[in-house]
């Protein structure tokens, strides 16, 4: 700002000062980030400088000691093998052959790294050979020895120097497409003849050298061009850094290298507690001088935060009416909510701290409680959808509840206990007690309606037994009047007194169906074949039938398993449809009238473990619009004048009340089919 554009009220020297002091306080903020940022680099270059240190001293450690293994590996190797020449030097040659072998075959049992032992002549001719019995023989079985030159060359050398010579490695193919790389190695003998021995170079590492090996370390045996071959110990991981240390190994005609290859994976940042503590203390001194009075305005603003947090924690758990608690691992409570001491009339003094037997179980159920506490506290998950159950208040009540359980985790977390909620249950059952009396008085009414509905169909079908029954009779009592001839009389007589029979056994079965029907019997259930439950209401749909002029056809697949149900009930759904199904046939138009009634297996219908049996009533009637369907399972509705509108939706109350489903559908090429399943026996359904 410039004084010809100063405000009159201010002079240019203010102006200047106020300048001057805003630049001074950028200055000084710029100082303050370029010292933190100067202070900051520096301290990363003394941490990187002494990471790096540290990470040459270990990688110079991890060397020098592959070396010293690698050495001390090489003389593993070497010593054995001098004592396996000394071993094969000390079989007795002037013996039975037979107990040449013998010994021959025990020195193969303790050296798993030898294949074959040959006993040979001074012709190099082989006079006894043995196996290791540890492998297939890997070796043909002609009898010469010296076929190849660098043997012969090899027993050479050992007779004009006096000690064992090794014959170069060579590649043996096995019978199972693989191959061994193998070594041999000639002794003279002193009474002439030489003893040779085969070595398989991976047994040798695995028995002379792979003991000692340290985790995570390869040991190989290579020529002196690199070429490896054989190869023990552990593969390479990824991720990891390979160290190799070299040792020759000179044998008498051969020269071999020890390479010992170890994984190891990057530094550590701090190799030693020394190193560790500088640079802590360094970071730290620079980190507490910055964040001390910042954490400490932290910590005061989180101790409020948290005492509200737990203020309105401890108001929302008083306020639920879901009762909750807390139990250890140990199975003590921990924690109770005022709703869960009203449920069971316990202070929470009274509570916090009970384990075991707990004084709001039933005393008749406690110890099945226990066995069921134990499975929770030994780990197993609760059920997600919970579990009913039942306690006990303080005054002896028993009351049902409904309980939830889930893990307390801490926030490590660590599973620190179960936290439980309980929803008592009383008021439900109360409300579920009254549905299902309504739902049994709207049975009852429905059964009744439909008898009398039927009467009419009733009194046709009792009139034609008792009228003949009426007829056989006077004709008896004609057949008794003096004057009828005796034997004619007495054999007419037997004859009426059968057919009155014959009609009164016909109005009793009418009779007795529908008092089966009428009656009012317990809810259990029971198996009963499906074939059963149609003939039960069969008598029942017959009466409408000959009125209506449908024929009835039946099929029931032979060998249906029984169904688990009410049979009240489920005969009940049976005939309602059966009428209706009738009833849609009941036109003008309709000439043709056919009722079908099937029950078959479902194919392939398992559910849950069940497997399921349908029923289906089919008629060929006008069928169901759009309109009605929408509204068809709805309670008082109906589309007949003197219906209740009760039939279905109590059918398809029943159905899912047995865990199955009630549909329908239109029936080609007319009508309409209903549906509905119901679970085989063996498989509990759901309870009412």
């Amino acid at each position: 700002m410039s004084a010809a554009t100063a405000p009159d009220n201010v002079p240019p020297t203010a102006l200047w000062q106020r300048a001057g002091a805003a630049y001074r306080r950028v200055r000084a903020v710029w100082q303050r980030w370029f010292l933190w940022a100067l202070l900051a680099l520096l301290v990363m270059v003394l941490v990187t400088t002494v990471v790096w240190l540290a990470g040459r001293h270990e990688v110079q450690q991890v060397q020098e000691a592959l070396d010293r293994d690698a050495a001390d590996a090489a003389v593993d190797l070497r010593s054995g093998l001098q004592r396996n020449a000394q071993s094969l030097r000390a079989l007795r040659v002037d013996a039975d052959p037979m107990h040449w072998n013998d010994d021959a075959r025990e020195l193969l049992r303790t050296h798993r790294e030898w294949l074959r032992i040959q006993w040979l002549d001074a012709r190099m001719a082989v006079r006894e050979s043995a196996f290791t019995p540890y492998r297939m023989p890997v070796f043909d079985s002609d009898t010469r020895a010296a076929g190849r030159g660098d043997v012969s060359q090899a027993c050479a050398n050992a007779r004009k120097d006096g000690t064992p010579t090794y014959v170069p490695s060579r590649f043996v193919m096995m019978a199972n497409g693989g191959g061994l790389e193998v070594v041999q190695i000639c002794l003279a003998l002193d009474g002439g003849g030489y003893m040779l021995a085969a070595y398989s170079l991976r047994d040798t590492l695995t028995e002379l050298v792979a003991p000692s090996l340290r985790r995570g370390q390869e040991v190989s045996l290579v020529e002196p061009d690199g070429t490896r071959l054989a190869v023990v110990g552990a593969p390479r991981r990824s991720g990891t850094r390979v160290f190799t240390a070299l040792q020759p190994i000179d044998l008498q005609g051969m020269r071999l290298g020890l390479r010992i290859d170890g994984w190891r994976a990057a530094p550590d940042l701090f190799p030693n507690l020394l190193t560790g503590l500088v640079t802590f203390i360094s970071i730290a001194l620079v980190s507490v001088l910055i964040l001390l009075a910042r954490d400490t305005r932290r910590r005061l603003k989180a101790e409020r935060d948290l005492a509200d947090s737990l203020a309105f924690r401890k108001a929302m758990e008083d306020s639920v009416v879901t009762g909750l608690r807390a139990r250890d691992l140990q199975g003590r409570i921990t924690y109770v909510n005022p709703a869960f001491c009203d449920m069971v009339g316990f202070d929470a003094e009274e509570l916090i701290g009970q384990h075991g037997q707990l004084p709001y179980w039933p005393t008749e159920l406690a110890e099945e409680y226990e066995k069921r506490q134990a499975v929770r506290l030994a780990g197993a998950p609760p059920p997600r959808e919970g579990f009913e159950s039942v306690f006990m208040r303080k005054d002896g009540t028993r009351f049902p509840v409904l309980i939830f359980e889930a893990p307390l985790i801490s926030a490590d977390r660590v599973q620190t206990g179960w936290m439980s909620a309980f929803v008592d249950l009383s008021e439900q059952r109360r409300v579920e007690e009254l549905s299902r009396a309504s739902q049994e008085r709207l049975q009852a009414s429905a059964r009744l309606a439909t008898v009398g509905e039927m009467a009419s169909l009733l009194s046709h079908e009792l009139t034609q037994p008792l009228a003949a029954i009426s007829s056989y009779a006077n004709g008896s009592l004609n057949l008794l009047e003096p004057g009828a001839g005796p034997g004619q009389a007495a054999d007419d007589l037997r004859l009426a007194l059968a057919r009155i029979a014959d009609q009164a056994t016909r109005a009793g079965r009418v009779i007795r169906s529908v008092h089966d029907f009428v009656r009012r019997r317990e809810g259990a259930r029971e198996a009963v074949a499906p074939s059963d439950l149609i003939d039960a209401v069969l008598p029942l749909v017959q009466l409408q039938a000959r009125k209506l002029g449908v024929r009835i056809e039946l099929r029931v697949a032979p060998g249906l398993p029984p169904v688990l149900c009410d049979r009240t009930l489920v005969e009940q759904v049976l005939l309602n449809l059966a009428r209706n199904g009738m009833q849609a046939m009941d036109a003008p138009g309709i000439v043709r009238r056919e009722l079908s009634l099937r029950a078959v297996l479902l194919q392939g219908g398992r559910a849950e473990g069940r497997r399921w049996i349908e029923f289906a009533v089919a008629d060929i009637g006008a069928g169901i619009d759009d309109q009605v369907a929408q509204r068809l399972f709805t309670p008082f509705f109906t589309t007949r004048g003197d219906g209740m509108g009760l039939g279905l939706s109590l059918c398809r109350t029943v159905v899912e009340q047995h865990g199955g489903a009630l549909i329908h559908e239109p029936n080609k090429p007319r009508g309409t089919v209903f549906r509905f399943t119901l679970a085989a026996a063996g498989i509990s359904p759901p309870p009412f």
